[in-house]
């Protein structure tokens, strides 16, 4: 929902970001308030997700020009474990394995540090197990994933549950979902879809990279964005989704405005996403 009056979370300008030396993001600008819910689209190699990883902090990614505000204060100056605790999630594409730890242990620990963050009481293992079991049920997970180690052996599906869970024990500021549909089937995308819903608040932002319009039947965004060649070249509602759906990024013209090509080329050959 939009709320025109409600205060800017997010605020972009003139971003530039590269990756093994090649420019990926090139003046991008871009404005999230609270309670609001932003799609991002793009042809591959538009710079989608190396948006999302620059704004998490990720390591292979240079920042290069421009700022990025969150709450006011100046995200870049923070290192990656700090933009989390400062509230931004970021949901990977491709959850990694991590074998040998728990998922319980893992939970309660990213848990129970955000706790002490915010000057709140860590929960002891019997009363977090009674709090993680309420939100698995948001997301019809069985209680036998918390014995298991964290995605190992997870199915594509259960692997961005497991994702969702973390979302929701750790309420985020500006949680971003990056491809949280890709290979999901049907019901999946309806289990995972449904928990990012009931967890969304009107203090809270989030944004999501997609290529799909069917995610946006089930998260409806208030806003949607096209990416192509490192900028937003189009804004519109969700009608602009039902547009791409219709007539593909061609039929916008992206990917076909005549000073961004060379740069799509550029971002293309190096791999952005």
């Amino acid at each position: 929902m939009i709320y025109p009056n409600s205060p800017v979370l997010l605020e972009v300008r003139g971003l530039c970001a590269s990756v093994n030396g090649v420019e990926i993001l090139k003046g991008l600008d871009f404005t999230v308030r609270r309670g609001e819910v932003h799609a991002i689209m793009g042809p591959n190699g538009s710079g989608k997700s190396t948006f999302a990883k620059v704004l998490a902090g990720h390591a292979a990614y240079t920042v290069t020009a421009g700022t990025a505000q969150l709450d006011g204060q100046d995200l870049f100056a923070l290192a990656p474990e700090a933009r989390a605790l400062a509230g931004v999630f970021l949901a990977f594409q491709y959850p990694i394995e991590i074998p040998g730890v728990a998922n319980s242990q893992f939970l309660r620990l990213a848990y129970n540090t955000l706790q002490t963050q915010r000057g709140q009481e860590e929960l002891d293992p019997l009363e977090f197990d009674d709090f993680v079991r309420e939100k698995m049920e948001l997301l019809e997970m069985s209680p036998e994933f918390l014995g298991r180690s964290v995605n190992e052996g997870f199915s594509g599906g259960e692997k961005k549950r497991n994702e969702i869970l973390q979302m929701a024990l750790l309420e985020p500021q500006l949680a971003i979902l990056d491809e949280t549909d890709s290979g999901l089937d049907i019901d999946a995308l309806r289990i995972v879809s449904n928990g990012v819903n009931q967890l969304h608040h009107c203090d809270k932002a989030m944004v999501l990279v997609t290529h799909y319009q069917r995610l946006l039947n089930y998260i409806v965004p208030d806003f949607v964005h096209v990416m192509d060649a490192g900028r937003i070249v189009k804004t519109g509602g969700k009608e602009l989704a039902l547009e791409l759906e219709e007539r593909g990024y061609e039929g916008i013209g992206a990917g076909h405005l005549p000073e961004l090509e060379a740069r799509h080329r550029e971002q293309a050959a190096a791999g952005a996403p």
